[in-house]
């Protein structure tokens, strides 16, 4: 699937497409087409980082966000201490492209997959963390990983009630240690892991944060874990200032290692992730003295293709380009071609609908709209507007083509 350059081949290098001297304003892309923005993600990567380093924690960003090895290696290059991603495949797919270091911030379950772990194991470079949260998980991974004579690297992960995997209480965490005695030298234990994101009040996320910390220092004084430093990691794209705040002040120094995992930061959006992050401007001390925040790296462009009535206007996107789970995206550039550069779009003007592949702009009677103009639109929650995308381009500020990203989901 080539979805994204249009008359691109399939096997086609980056370098080969730079050279084509592709522009975003002549034309040269088959619309519909994300697009990301090398300055943007740049500073957004920049921001994240320094963000971490004032904290002293590390960042493992969520690769499952954008699943683009070239992005994994940008962040890497940046200051990443890994990778974080969600299941087997994935983790395949960034050991195929390089990366050597992997949390799985889930459980791993079933042959197959366990399987795909083991071959991987067989790279010494390699280091992979997973995630345990019942004894029946664990006695799995035992019998399958000592039969191959392998050990595997495991975090005790943290749950609430109502929320998703991870232990609910103190008697789950003794079940779970109590099977980890019983195969320690299959399954190593080596830190604490949760995720915050399945809460909604802040007085309920440090909450979860300070039970954690009291776990991990509980567990660091029975000297239960195989790993110096012992892991202590959360945070998702929405909470990580609330996360790095508590994790920090819990005062471990050298005792444990803590990594943070937001990944939706790199491009960004304009719906949960930007209020998030007006909320983490205005209180917290460390990015209020960044003095700038995340930015929208990624648009989707599209052409008006019919103007049927006078305040409609049909454009060339829908389900099947961008998503829509979070809110419809936002017009924000409007560009004729054959003119120098594109205008914001009107503030009146809004996503109203969206079928497979065209989408409703609401606009006003009178405004200058023809079909064939293109309109570039920003995304609420960029994970699922990656999933949809084989190919993107990224565009420097003149729009044209300097790079290509490709993603393997």
């Amino acid at each position: 699937m080539n979805k994204g350059l249009g008359s691109m081949k399939a096997d086609s290098s980056a370098e080969e497409v730079v050279r084509l001297g592709w522009n975003l304003l002549r034309e040269d892309l088959s619309l519909p087409s994300v697009v990301l923005y090398r300055d943007r993600l740049e500073h957004n990567l920049a921001w994240m980082q320094r963000f971490m380093d004032a904290y002293k924690v590390r960042l493992a960003p969520h690769g499952k966000t954008t699943m683009a090895p070239r992005l994994f290696q940008m962040q890497l290059d940046g200051g990443a201490w890994g990778i974080t991603l969600a299941s087997a495949h994935q983790t395949m797919v960034a050991h195929a492209h390089g990366v050597h270091r992997v949390l799985m911030a889930n459980e791993l379950v079933g042959r197959q997959n366990m399987q795909m772990i083991a071959n991987l194991l067989g790279d010494a470079e390699f280091e992979f963390y997973c995630l345990v949260d019942s004894a029946a998980g664990v006695e799995m991974l035992g019998k399958f990983f000592s039969a191959l004579g392998l050990r595997l690297n495991v975090l005790l992960e943290l749950g609430v009630i109502g929320g998703r995997c991870g232990v609910r209480d103190d008697a789950q965490i003794e079940q779970v240690l109590g099977a980890l005695a019983q195969w320690n030298n299959t399954i190593q234990l080596c830190g604490v892991e949760l995720y915050e994101g399945v809460l909604k009040e802040e007085k309920d996320i440090r909450a979860f944060m300070q039970r954690a910390c009291d776990v991990t220092r509980s567990l660091l004084e029975r000297k239960a874990f195989a790993r110096g430093p012992a892991l202590l990691s959360g945070a998702g794209s929405a909470w990580y200032d609330v996360v790095a705040e508590e994790f920090a002040a819990a005062g471990f120094g050298d005792a444990v290692e803590i990594v943070l995992r937001p990944g939706c930061y790199l491009t960004h959006d304009v719906g949960n992730y930007e209020t998030q992050q007006k909320r983490i401007l205005a209180s917290n001390s460390i990015a209020r003295e960044m003095r700038s925040g995340l930015v929208p790296a990624l648009h989707i462009w599209a052409y008006v293709q019919s103007t049927p009535e006078d305040e409609l206007a049909v454009v060339t996107m829908g389900r099947r380009d961008a998503a829509f789970d979070s809110g419809l995206p936002t017009p924000a550039l409007h560009f004729r071609p054959g003119r120098d550069e594109p205008i914001a779009t009107p503030t009146h003007w809004e996503t109203t609908k969206m079928m497979d592949q065209h989408s409703y702009l609401k606009i006003a009677a009178g405004d200058d709209v023809r079909v064939g103009d293109m309109v570039g639109f920003n995304i609420s929650h960029p994970c699922l507007t990656f999933d949809k995308w084989r190919i993107l381009p990224i565009l420097d500020e003149a729009y044209n083509v300097v790079d290509v990203v490709q993603t393997y989901f």
